[in-house]
């Protein structure tokens, strides 16, 4: 159980405080692992040099999960997933597995033109940096232009910024226009948890970036696309619904973490559904999806609330760099990849480790709801795109 002492010298707000990102630790933690619950010691105490923290693992004791995934005949036994993770973790043989792939395997990238959203920081800088590295010319399309170009001083070369915010449909159209062709388009920005807000447009934050942005800036450019898409999900697309009726929270009582799974649950139907519609136009364009398991990068930290802090402990005790969480993006951009198909770490429940195939839920592959979501999305973004036909 995650557990958490009381220090008789703190007050009694910094114990409210903790007894609120208590709740959101335990829940990364338990559903990021898919383990038995870890049991986690944390103290809090406030002095006069302020607030200091302590916390210690006592115990995760992983698990076998009583599910298998069923093999399809006795000739395909040696390509099906022995699963220790739920059945959503077990929808596809990893027919595609590959071990140990990291930086060094990219493909060079000489004449290739890459968007990449949220260039700026954490998972965004680590792709531009590793594309740009192996000869791609990297658009940085970010909105705080000062810390992108910041970034880009560092990488040197191959770079440019361009600004674009995702929460600004006008913005996003801009942005568009500014591009003549590009090869390779990552859908990587995003927030996560964050206080109830509105977009330029009045969209929930969450949903309006992390998807209806990115909805409206792939929709702009797809004709623009010569190669493929990648959306970067997350494992959280396990907690999120799709509310048709409510997208925006308009009249649900606002929760941010289940805000935050739906958009990246419509961030992988996204995926999906791209990927059926170039397939049924008869489009070599591909659509894939990643997620980076659980990785240290400034995302935590930007929920502008106590539970930050807590976040902060997840990190250290538990993520992955930065650098580690971006292969899954690395190599949905540049590898040789199923159509449509979904990557992460291969390791620990596919929180940390090198790239491989993930599987994602039931909801994820929802056909009805994700042609209903796709409708609605060209319905809030005013942005339709525009299939060639066979």
């Amino acid at each position: 159980m995650c557990s958490f002492s009381r220090t008789p010298h703190a007050s009694a707000t910094i114990h409210k405080a903790a007894r609120i990102a208590r709740r959101e630790l335990c829940l990364m933690i338990t559903n990021s692992t898919h383990s038995k619950p870890a049991s986690i010691s944390v103290s809090i105490r406030a002095d006069a040099t302020g607030l200091r923290w302590s916390a210690q693992v006592n115990a995760i004791r992983t698990h076998r999960a009583a599910r298998k995934c069923s093999e399809r005949s006795a000739n395909s036994a040696r390509n099906a997933v022995a699963c220790e993770t739920p059945r959503w973790r077990c929808r596809a043989p990893r027919l595609d597995l590959v071990s140990g792939w990291d930086i060094a395997d990219i493909p060079d990238q000489t004449g290739r033109t890459v968007i990449v959203t949220g260039a700026n920081s954490g998972l965004g800088a680590v792709t531009a940096r590793a594309l740009a590295d192996a000869g791609a010319q990297v658009i940085m399309a970010c909105r705080n232009e000062v810390k992108a170009r910041s970034v880009a001083d560092g990488i040197g070369k191959n770079v440019q910024v361009r600004r674009l915010d995702l929460a600004d449909l006008a913005s996003v159209r801009e942005f568009a226009d500014s591009i003549d062709a590009v090869d390779l388009l990552i859908n990587n920005a995003g927030v996560m948890a964050v206080p109830l807000k509105r977009t330029a447009d009045g969209f929930e934050m969450q949903i309006g970036t992390n998807h209806l942005g990115h909805f409206a800036l792939t929709g702009l450019l797809l004709d623009k696309v010569r190669d493929r898409i990648v959306t970067v999900s997350s494992g959280m697309h396990a907690t999120g619904k799709i509310d048709l009726a409510d997208l925006n929270w308009e009249h649900r009582h606002y929760q941010r973490w289940l805000a935050y799974g739906q958009s990246k649950l419509a961030n992988l139907m996204f995926t999906y559904e791209l990927q059926r519609r170039l397939t049924a136009a008869g489009s070599s364009k591909l659509s894939v999806g990643a997620h980076p398991g659980f990785a240290a990068t400034e995302l935590q930290s930007h929920t502008e609330s106590i539970q930050d802090f807590f976040l902060g402990i997840g990190n250290k005790l538990f993520a992955q760099s930065a650098e580690m969480g971006a292969l899954p993006t690395l190599y949905a951009a540049t590898a040789e990849v199923r159509p449509g198909g979904y990557y992460g770490p291969t390791g620990l429940r596919g929180m940390r480790g090198n790239p491989g195939p993930s599987g994602s839920t039931a909801a994820s592959r929802d056909e009805v709801t994700a042609r209903r979501l796709w409708e609605l999305s060209e319905q809030l973004t005013k942005v339709s795109y525009a299939f060639p036909r066979r």
